[in-house]
């Protein structure tokens, strides 16, 4: 064995975190199905890179239908990266892994840290509560701020998304997506000074272009959640 070979260092295996969407089929999924696609119209592009976990906890499927939906997914871009809710059993070796500890997470959860090491840096230096942007957010870009809200000083443009923790304040026009309360927060809101959005969406539960009052289209609009709906009115 020469000495390179002795001194070679050893291998090194790094956690990384991703944030997961998670996708929840029901019944009967060919209407599902068509309920995404009226999702992907609307955001083209949305899941292209995007990490997936597909939870099947309230559909009965075999291990063929599991096999038949995954392909109709990647089949729209969708690449999913594991499954849940699922007997292991049930899932052959060719579909994506059974994943276990899976839950609901909050953009602004440590990553790849220890809890000592996290509060340490924590009480060094308190992480900002809100994000200003000077400039339009331009298309194809995608700015994500987990910890609390977002202000555009200028626009979203048609191919751009903003993604806040907390409420969204846009001062120009909204034409591409902006996802407030991304965190589980059912009170973030949306301001702008004029929508034409591709989509608006609140703790989940979102409104497409083809889902908003025309009367609206153009104007200044306030955006919030009452009961579960997506609400929009004209703030002029």
């Amino acid at each position: 064995m020469t000495n390179a070979a002795r001194q070679r260092p050893p291998m090194r295996i790094r956690g990384r975190s991703f944030m997961a969407f998670s996708l929840a089929p029901e019944p009967p999924i060919a209407d599902w199905l068509d309920q995404l696609d009226g999702w992907i119209r609307s955001s083209t592009g949305f899941f292209v890179g995007r990490p997936v976990v597909l939870d099947l906890a309230a559909v009965d499927l075999s291990g063929t239908a599991i096999a038949h939906l995954v392909s109709e997914l990647e089949g729209r871009d969708i690449r999913v990266m594991g499954l849940e809710g699922v007997d292991p059993v049930a899932v052959g070796p060719k579909l994506p892994p059974v994943l276990k500890g899976g839950r609901a997470a909050s953009f602004g959860e440590a990553h790849g840290a220890t809890a000592g090491a996290s509060a340490s840096r924590k009480s060094a230096k308190a992480e900002p509560t809100s994000l200003l942007i000077k400039t339009p957010v331009r298309s194809g870009q995608s700015v994500v701020f987990e910890h609390g809200d977002i202000t555009v000083v200028g626009s979203i443009s048609s191919g751009a998304e903003v993604v806040a923790g907390g409420s969204i304040h846009v001062y120009g026009a909204i034409r591409g997506r902006a996802m407030a309360g991304a965190n589980g927060n059912a009170g973030a809101r949306i301001f702008c000074s004029r929508v034409e959005a591709e989509l608006l969406a609140i703790d989940g539960y979102y409104r497409t272009a083809e889902d908003m009052d025309r009367a609206l289209i153009g104007r200044p609009v306030h955006a919030w959640l009452d009961g579960g709906a997506l609400l929009m009115a004209a703030l002029d």
